[in-house]
Parts: structure tokens; sequence; C-alpha cells
């Protein structure tokens, strides 16, 4: 046959087909790139953010002889290229840079303290890159001095100046360490970090801080400091009698992270370990690989999971519904093409002809339309998954295939004469048997997935991806099982009216059995999850204000390490958008007489509540007493040592504090128990500007419940999932209305005809509108309540299975309240779109003549 000629006489079809389908392929191959790129960005946000001692790669091992002594740099340097020359292929794009070095001991107690100070020796290979002197001199050679009868040496070494205040290291001052082996350092210099800030840092935090530890059982605090030596200490630094520790670090660049190399990571970096651990073979001294990316990775694996399984289960459900909306435009044009391949098959045409010639001509609309979406999918920037390339493929072969399929079984036998609008056989003993099985099944499904939730395997549960699925096919078979109940009892009640119309529409959609199961497999779906994918949303949404409320505590928190000042607390006050200031302090205070200790908060409770009246967390009202956690419950009257003695009664239990406590032991009392309250923390009402606020109190951070909303929304994956929900949410509604046009215009030959027949008898046109309103609108707000109903129960049924905590504060989402708004406009559009598509309908059909529409003898 004439393709080119049928393309011609049915342009307006294939016309309907391009669009549809280049918006399918857009959508099915553009958001699976853009999630590809955000997950590749937040990958890299995760690895960026997190310290540099959880990211990179760090070989050590300990020495404890001068026989595996390191006394030279260029022995750091060799075991470094064997590091890097061992390195896995998958690791080498991600690990930059030559590389650092460092040299250090542990726990050498000054000595004469009685084990209450420390002062550690340590080498780094690139100190003179990193820190600037800012008093003294650098450290030199080391030397020798008397003590006790022997001779040991004395280290030349510089400390920061947290070191000099706290521990009393003044340069020119000489202190003896160790226990046994005695070694003397002088300290000749001063420094600050360069870039305090950089990640390298993060390894040598013992370097620039004094570290204060509390043994377990003591009341009191160990002191840490490190002293920097100088290559020539290296050179006389033994393990003999201390715990000297060596290792090479390889840092990690987070820029060339990819999503999809994850697994391939993690496997690389236990490969890696297990290289290092061969090199010890015949050393004395074990090799061992330090890092804490392989849990970083699998902390973000968990949150790739479940943005996966949501784009998977959205994304799904989009293009089962683009390609239904497309085989109803398909339905169309073979409807079209019916009379002219009849009389084909009838002159002789084989049944392969009709159906290729079918085929062939859906193809032209969609293969078009499918590589123009698939190319200006290519703008998205983002990594082509398989799917960015099977989508258009499966669409274009699905409506090739139906229009070949539906036509050959239309035309099987020639001019083979079809009512359907006359009866329908009753479905057989093995169909009911399947559809009560299949809901049986997405029942026990949606159960079993709610008792034993997500499983613990690697990779996509296949249970949470089938469960959506099943409930759908479900409650599309319970929708069409249903349907006819229902409008039989209101036919019945129409047929004792007076009135016809009614009667004739209704019953025309009772009898519409066939044609009636092309909406529901769309409509369904569509309303399903856009509805769950706006719920979902929503409950994001509203956990990650709670969570965001749960950080901040207040509208906006002022916290200090020190007392604020008074004067700055007045200043503060007098800010603008500053209408209350509450005050607190913080700190631990000891339970009992022992050695229990707490995290405390004194604060006057009542003036806190009320800077949070309207937000989603509050306080125990309480008047005089303490508000506990739940490990210091029932203990009454709580003794409890803080700057002075004092006893507080017991008044309430908290699972939590918003913006201090959410585990451990906590309490909070009242403000006025402690006898001159160091106030260290500001809970401030009103909308003042944080910048401004935190210029007033440099030594104090300020964080307000905005600036921690936005903090919690910031992020690629949040983004993406929030994102592409909206997306599919207004896409699916999209199609949804398109099928409900689509559905009126396949079957307005068939109404035009019927209508005509009526007109013969009387039929008005205002009769003619509300019979294609009464023969439409039902089926269409019976599958939208389903859809409804469907949609909204989903988020709770795959609840335990789909953790969104990590987009939300790290806060469970499980107050999924259904908003009526969306649901109630999607129903609404749907039922106004097909109340005007009949009308519209009626209106082209009344211009039309009845010799246009009824034939010869089609009245006799």
């Amino acid at each position: 046959m004439r393709i080119g000629l049928l393309s011609r006489v049915h342009l307006g079809p294939l016309a309907v087909l391009f669009a549809l389908t280049l918006s399918a392929c857009l959508l099915i191959s553009g958001l699976p790139r853009a999630t590809e790129s955000a997950y590749d960005e937040a990958l890299r946000r995760a690895l960026a953010g997190a310290p540099g001692v959880q990211t990179d790669l760090t070989v050590t091992v300990g020495t404890w002889s001068p026989a595996v002594d390191l006394r030279e740099r260029a022995q750091f340097d060799s075991r470094m290229r064997v590091w890097q020359k061992i390195l896995p292929a998958t690791l080498r794009p991600l690990v930059t840079g030559p590389g650092h070095m460092n040299a250090k001991t542990a726990a050498t107690p000054i000595a004469g303290t009685g084990g209450s100070s420390y002062l550690n020796l340590g080498w780094l290979s690139d100190a003179d890159q990193r820190v600037e002197w800012v008093q003294g001199k650098a450290p030199g050679a080391p030397s020798t001095m008397r003590y006790e009868g022997e001779t040991i040496p004395v280290f030349e070494a510089g400390v920061v100046e947290e070191a000099v205040r706290e521990m009393n290291l003044r340069i020119g001052s000489t202190t003896v360490i160790g226990e046994h082996d005695y070694a003397a350092v002088k300290i000749v210099g001063v420094f600050r970090a360069k870039q305090a800030d950089d990640r390298y840092w993060s390894h040598h935090n013992d370097i620039l801080h004094v570290l204060k530890l509390q043994p377990p059982g003591s009341l009191d605090f160990e002191r840490h400091a490190t002293a920097l030596l100088s290559d020539a200490g290296l050179a006389k630094l033994s393990g003999e009698g201390r715990n000297l520790a060596y290792r090479w670090t390889l840092p990690l660049d987070p820029r060339g992270a990819s999503a999809l190399d994850v697994p391939g990571l993690q496997a690389a970096i236990a490969e890696f370990g297990r290289v290092v651990d061969i090199q010890s073979t015949g050393t004395v001294a074990p090799y061992s690989l330090e890092t804490g990316l392989p849990h970083l990775l699998a902390e973000f694996q968990a949150q790739l999971s479940t943005a996966q399984t949501v784009m998977y289960l959205v994304l799904g459900g989009l293009l089962a519904v683009a390609l239904g909306v497309i085989v109803l435009a398909v339905q169309l044009l073979s409807d079209r093409l019916d009379h002219t391949l009849a009389l084909t098959r009838a002159r002789g045409g084989s049944l392969a002809q009709v159906a290729g010639t079918a085929a062939a001509l859906t193809a032209m609309g969609v293969v078009p339309g499918a590589v123009a979406g698939y190319a200006l999918s290519y703008l998205v920037p983002g990594t082509a998954r398989p799917i960015v390339h099977a989508g258009p493929v499966i669409v274009v072969l699905a409506a090739a295939g139906f229009a070949a399929v539906r036509i050959a079984l239309a035309h099987r036998a020639p001019l083979h004469e079809r009512r359907a609008d006359v009866a329908t056989a009753r479905p057989s003993a093995k169909r009911i048997t399947l559809e009560v099985l299949i809901v049986v099944l997405a029942v026990a499904g949606a159960y079993l997935l709610r008792a034993r939730g997500l499983s613990a395997s690697a990779g996509q549960d296949p249970f949470l991806l089938i469960v959506p699925v099943a409930l759908t096919v479900a409650a599309a078979l319970v929708t069409l099982r249903l349907y006819p109940y229902p409008l039989r009892l209101i036919v019945r009640l129409a047929a004792r009216g007076r009135a016809a119309v009614p009667f004739l529409g209704l019953t025309r959609a009772a009898r519409a059995r066939a044609a009636s199961v092309m909406p529901v497999l769309i409509l369904l779906p569509a309303l399903a999850v856009s509805v769950f994918a706006a719920v979902v949303s929503d409950g994001i949404a509203g956990t990650q204000r709670l969570a965001s409320w749960q950080r901040a505590g207040a509208p906006i928190k002022v916290t200090s390490e020190s007392e604020i000042p008074a004067a700055v607390i007045d200043e503060i006050r007098k800010a603008p958008g500053v209408e209350r200031v509450v005050l607190a302090q913080r700190g631990q205070v000891q339970v009992g007489y022992g050695a229990e200790r707490a995290e405390a908060l004194a604060v006057n409770v009542a003036e806190w509540r009320s800077i949070l009246s309207g937000a989603p967390v509050s306080l125990p009202a309480v008047s005089g007493g303490a508000i506990v956690s739940p490990e210091l419950r029932g203990r009454g009257t709580l003794d409890l040592g803080w700057q002075s003695r004092f006893k507080v009664p017991t008044a309430a239990v908290a699972e939590s504090v918003p913006g201090f406590f959410t585990t451990g032991k906590f309490l909070v009392v009242p403000l006025e128990v402690l006898l001159r309250p160091a106030v260290n923390t500001l809970l401030i009402q009103g909308d003042a500007d944080v910048a401004e606020l935190a210029a007033l109190a440099p030594s104090a951070t300020v964080i307000s419940q905005e600036s921690a909303l936005a903090g919690i929304q910031d992020d690629p994956l949040t983004g993406t999932v929030r994102a592409t929900l909206v997306i599919v949410t207004i896409a699916l509604a999209g199609y949804a209305l398109l099928a409900v046009v689509l559905l009126l215009i396949v079957g307005a030959a068939d109404r035009a005809r019927a209508v005509s027949f009526l007109r013969t008898l009387g039929l008005s046109d205002r009769q003619a509108q509300w019979l294609t309103v009464l023969e439409v609108l039902p089926m269409i707000l019976m599958t939208a309540l389903a859809g409804l109903c469907l949609g909204l129960a989903l988020p709770t049924a795959l609840g335990p299975g789909v953790d969104l905590s990590s987009y939300a504060g790290d806060l469970p989402v499980g107050d999924y309240s259904p908003d009526p708004v969306l649901p109630g406009a999607l129903a609404a559009g749907l039922a106004v779109v097909a109340v005007l598509g009949a009308y519209a309908h009626t209106a082209i059909s009344r211009r039309r003549s009845l010799g246009a529409v009824l034939r010869v003898g089609d009245l006799t």
C-alpha cells in the first residue's frame, strides 16, 4: 500500500503521535540523565565535606626497634612510591598529588605530671609548606643533656599558641617526657597553620590543638599536645621505648568521583588493603590501611539506593502511563485506517500486509518523535544509563507492535462484522480465579513488605519494585469488576424516570466494557503515581521542617564555648528584628557524687516554650523541676554538681531536647538553680539577620531555623528527589488529561452515529451534550477515585521499604498526611476535561448533517 498517501490523509493522528512520543522519550531519557548528574554531584559533595582523615588512604606501620626505624626522608619516599604503584586502577583517577608522610609518637607522658599531661613528637614531610613560624625559630638538630645520671636526647621542637597557653610550653622551656626511656623537648618556636581549614589538617588535629581526653571512670581530663620536629629530629627519633608510628597518606580528590563507580571503589579499597597487608610479609612490623572511605561510600550507597528506588517507582509509572496514552493515539489512528484496511483485506490483501501497513504508518509518527526526544535529552547533563537508550526503543516497539497486533486481530477474516455494544461475555472461572489470585498476592505482598522492611542485601530490592506494580494491577482489576454494579443500580433508578437521556447515557456507559479497559489502565496508574509523588514530596518537606527545628531549637540560636559577655547580650537584644532573648547555659554536670556525668541545659522553660509557639517541636510544661532523658527516669530528686551542689526534682521525661540533645543522658533545669549563671547560649525569637548577630558575637556560633532548613534542602540528592517527584506529578497529570481527551476522540465516531440516530427521534442539542457526559463521566470518576485511593495508600504500604530519612535531616519520614488540595484538583480537572470534551464533541457533531453520518439503510 502507498504509505506516503496514507500519511498525508491521516496527518492529524500522526502529528499527535509525534508530539506524544517526543514528550515521552524526552522525559524517559532526560530525567535519568538529570538524576545521574545529581547522584555524582551528591557523592562529590559528600566526599569533599568529609574530613580528609576519613576520605584519604593512609598506610601506617608501628615501630618498636631501631631495626625498623626510618631515619631519612628518602626511606619514606621509597615506600610512598610502592604504595602509589600498587594502587588499584579504579582508585588512581581519584588519588592525585604526591601525598604526604608523617611520624608521630603517642601517649608520651610528661615526667612528673602523674599521667595528666602528655607531649608527643611529630614530623611532617611538608611542614615547610603547611606552617608559618610566628615566634622563635624553626626546630633544628637535636642535642643531648644529662637527666637522672643518664644522657638523653634533647629534641628541638615547635608548638602552637594553644599549647603555649594551656600547657605552659613557652619558648626556651625544656620538658622531659617518657616513663623509662626519657627524652627532652626544647621549645624553640611557635607556629600556626597557613590554612587551618584545609582538609589536610584533619590528619593532624593533635598538632594544631591540645586534645582533652577524659579516661573512663575519671572526673579529670588528660591534656595531649604534639610538638613539631625537623628532618634532623626525625633522624634521632626511634620507636624503642615509645609508641612511634609512620604514616603515608594518599589524598583523595572528590572531583572525579562518580556514583556509578561506588561499588567498584569499595572493591578497590578492599583490594588495596589486601595488597598493603601482603607487603608486610617478611617484615617485622605489619603495614595496615587506615581510611574511613568505605564507611562514607556505604552511607552514600544507602542514600543512593533509596533515591533510585523512588526514581524507579515514579519513572516506571511515567513510562507505563506514557505508553498507555501513546497506545490510545495509535488506537485512534487504527480506527481511522479500519475502513481502508478492511477494503484491502476484502480485495485479497494478506493479513501480514494490512498489519505491516498499520505498523509502518504508526512508525512514521513515533520514530521521528522518539529520535527528536532522544536527541533533546542530550541537552540534559549527566551520565547515560541503559534506560536512556532503551526507553525510546521501548516506546517505538510498543506503539508499532500494538498497531500491528490490533489490526491483525481485527482483520483475521475479511469483512468480519463486529459489534461490541450489544453484550459482553461472562468471564470464565479460570480468569476470575487468576484475577482473585493477583489481588490476594498484591495485598499479601504489601503486608509482607511492611512486616519485613527493606532487604538487607546490596542493591535494589526486587520485592519493593514488584509490590507497587502488583497493587496497581490489583486496583485496576477490582475497578473493572466492580464498576458495572453501582452503574447498573443507577441505570435501574434512571429507568424508572421519564427522562430518556440519563437511561441511554448510563446504559451506553455500562455496555462500553471493552473500551473501558484502556482508560482504567492509563488513568489509574497516572493518578496513583502522581498522588504518591505529591504525598511523598509533602512528607519530605514537612519532615525537613521538623528536622530544622530539631537542629536549631529556636528561631535563632547563639552558642559559645565560653561565657557570652553581658554587653554583647545587650547589643543582641537591641539588634533589628530581635523580639525576645532567652538566656541559657549549657554544660556538663555531675550526677550524684560518683563519676556519672550528664549533659545539662539551664533555661527558663516557660519562656523557651513561648518562643516555640507554632513550631512543630515543643517541651513539656514544667515549673521548678527538671526535664530528664529516659536514662535518668525514675530517680526522683537529683543531686547535681554544677558550679555548686544543688538538688532538683524530676518533673518530666523527654526523648529529646530540640536544638541540644537527642540521645544519652541529659537534663534541663531551671536557670535560677545556678548561683551565678554563666550564659553561653541565647535563644532568640524574631527574624534578625544571622550575619549581623554573628558580627556582634564573633566568638559564638549563630544558627537559625531557616538556615538549618536551607542546609537540609541544599543537597543534590534531596533536591533531585523532590524535583523529579514534582516533574513526574505534573507530567502524569498532563498525560491523564490527554488520556481523557483521546478517549473522547477515539469513541467520537461511534458516539456521533448514536447521537445522530437519536436526533432523528427528536433529541435536542442539550440532551445530546448530557448524553455524552453521562457516557464518559462514570468511568472517569470511578477510575479517578480508585487512583486517588491507591496513591494515598502507596506511601503507607511502602513506608518500611523506602527510608527517606537521609533527605529529611535524618528523621524518619512517616507522616504522610494526605493533602486534599492536589487529589481534589486532579479529580476535578479530569471531570472538567471530560465535560468540556463532551460539550465540544456535541458542538462539532451538530455541524454535521445526518446524511454525513448515517448511510442509506441505517434507518430501516
